[in-house]
């Protein structure tokens, strides 16, 4: 099986009713100050507030579905061996039926200690729970050292999470597909860097941005303007067809 790496930001959650980072308007994301509920100082500042902010997105999750282009990605599975890295933190990959998802921010239905979280490595080690759709209260504490537990969820001057393993799918992916994204987090071109420059890209986005091509111009690069459902649907069909016409050649 050819190798396809996905990666996804938050326009692909937005088509299934998810206001995206990207749409916040005035430094205002769901009427909050983005510095006040998704950064480190933030939570030092006001943990009930940060807390607050995470459930009420956490109780949204079993209010909206997996759209059309979330299920095609699945599709891809039958016939790619695929693995999706996505910065979102909602869980509509896995709800879509996708198995090889890698969370570079976190996400949204686990929690972890507060214990250290300004020392990565410890992070690394740290126990994750799984807490599904439930709210994290002011007082629910971690086993291991008794500390409050915060969202699993990477906030601006944070490390992101699996860098490293996302980087080996990119290297060795035969086909990348960009959805969704703004590409405004810097570490993130660090993946095409590596990537073989013979590798399609396809970049599906209504607005895409240009920066890996003026960044990377050895690249090969398709751009596909159209939203996450319209654009994936397309290109999973055309990826289908293609797979299955290979099958048959070989055989």
């Amino acid at each position: 099986m050819k190798k396809i790496v996905i990666f996804t930001g938050a326009g692909i959650s937005k088509e299934s009713g998810i206001e995206t980072f990207r749409d916040s308007k005035d430094g205002l994301w769901e009427n909050f100050k983005i510095d006040e509920v998704a950064t480190p100082e933030g939570w030092q500042r006001d943990r009930s507030k940060v807390l607050d902010f995470y459930n009420a997105r956490r109780r949204q999750l079993p209010t909206v579905e997996p759209n059309d282009a979330h299920r095609a990605l699945a599709c891809l599975e039958s016939e790619y061996a695929v693995t999706i890295v996505t910065q979102n933190v909602d869980d509509l990959h896995e709800r879509g039926g996708s198995t090889n998802i890698i969370h570079l921010h976190g996400e949204l239905t686990k929690a972890r200690t507060c214990f250290g979280m300004n020392n990565p490595n410890l992070v690394a080690t740290q126990t994750v729970y799984d807490i599904g759709y439930n709210d994290i209260n002011m007082g629910d504490k971690d086993e291991e050292y008794g500390s409050q537990l915060r969202p699993h969820i990477v906030w601006f001057g944070e490390y992101p999470f699996f860098f490293y393993e996302a980087l080996e799918v990119f290297i060795e992916a035969d086909i990348i597909i960009v959805i969704g994204t703004s590409m405004n987090i810097g570490y993130t071109y660090n993946f095409f860097d590596k990537s073989k420059s013979n590798t399609p890209i396809y970049f599906i986005d209504p607005e895409p941005t240009k920066s890996i091509e003026l960044e990377y111009p050895n690249l090969k690069i398709t751009y596909i303007e159209k939203g996450a459902v319209d654009g994936v649907t397309e290109l999973v069909n055309k990826l289908m067809v293609q797979a299955i016409g290979d099958d048959k050649n070989d055989n």
